[in-house]
């Protein structure tokens, strides 16, 4: 029988705790689909079971863990369709500053994390015909700013890692796509402003006006759950022929 566009899933979320993740999470337990909401932070779990979701504590940066999240929704609800490789951090400073060890927590949560994470799952997409990676990158995917190295690095290789897994699962049912916001409403980006206005010796609303606006069409941030109704669609059977792409929602920012 051939699937609708609201046939239920098994989605694995990561960093799922606030924000994106967060909306991704409610989202989907909203459509009926069965959800393991992944993240480092314990707090999580009680916002993913207000959302009817299960929850597993990991940290992303060792490959075990990984594994092991994988391993964990599977024994759950018995296979996984959906993987949506969202959790991340940012640290701010300039190259000549960056701490090494920043970077190879940048790199190894929002690059290697996202890679381990597709290669468990990929048997089980692989052996239902049916499977769906939505890898939330982000407009420093796709262009560049000073201090976010380690962050701008992780997410341009994100991209090829997309396109990569978009070509290899396409025989298999399998999609791959990258969705690319500007600056989202979340404690990250908050998180940022704090940072960016020490960098560059600005008051907070400067750095939102002067920096993270400067080049965006649409002078607003980006609310959650815009970013969520992307997934939902990427994630549907309606995207079966929408593969290898990365999907701006940059205000504007990038049809300069």
């Amino acid at each position: 029988m051939t699937a609708n566009a609201s046939t239920p899933r098994v989605a694995l979320i990561t960093g799922t705790s606030s924000g994106i993740g967060e909306a991704v999470v409610r989202h989907f337990c909203e459509k009926g689909h069965q959800v393991l909401a992944v993240d480092f932070n314990p707090a999580g779990k009680e916002i993913a079971e207000q959302a009817g979701a299960a929850f597993f504590q990991a940290d992303l940066t060792d490959g075990e863990a990984c594994k092991a999240a994988v391993a964990d929704a599977i024994k759950r609800f018995g296979r996984v369709d959906i993987l949506v490789n969202n959790a991340g951090i940012q640290h701010v400073s300039p190259i000549e500053e960056f701490p090494e060890a920043k970077w190879r927590q940048i790199i190894d949560l929002m690059l290697t994390a996202p890679f381990l994470l597709a290669q468990a799952a990929w048997p089980s997409m692989r052996e239902n015909g049916w499977g769906r990676i939505i890898n939330i990158a982000s407009v420093h995917a796709q262009v560049a700013s000073p201090g976010k190295s380690a962050y701008i690095s992780a997410k341009h290789g994100m991209i090829g890692l997309t396109k990569t897994a978009a070509l290899e699962g396409g025989s298999q049912g399998i999609t791959a796509n990258a969705i690319c916001p500007a600056y989202v409403k979340t404690p990250l980006v908050d998180n940022q402003i704090a940072d960016q206005a020490k960098m560059h010796g600005m008051k907070e609303q400067e750095v939102i006006e002067n920096i993270m606006l400067k080049n965006a069409a649409v002078k607003r941030l980006i609310e959650p759950v815009e970013v969520a109704e992307l997934v939902g669609y990427l994630a549907s059977d309606l995207a079966g022929a929408v593969t290898g792409s990365s999907w701006n929602i940059d205000l504007g920012w990038t049809a300069q």
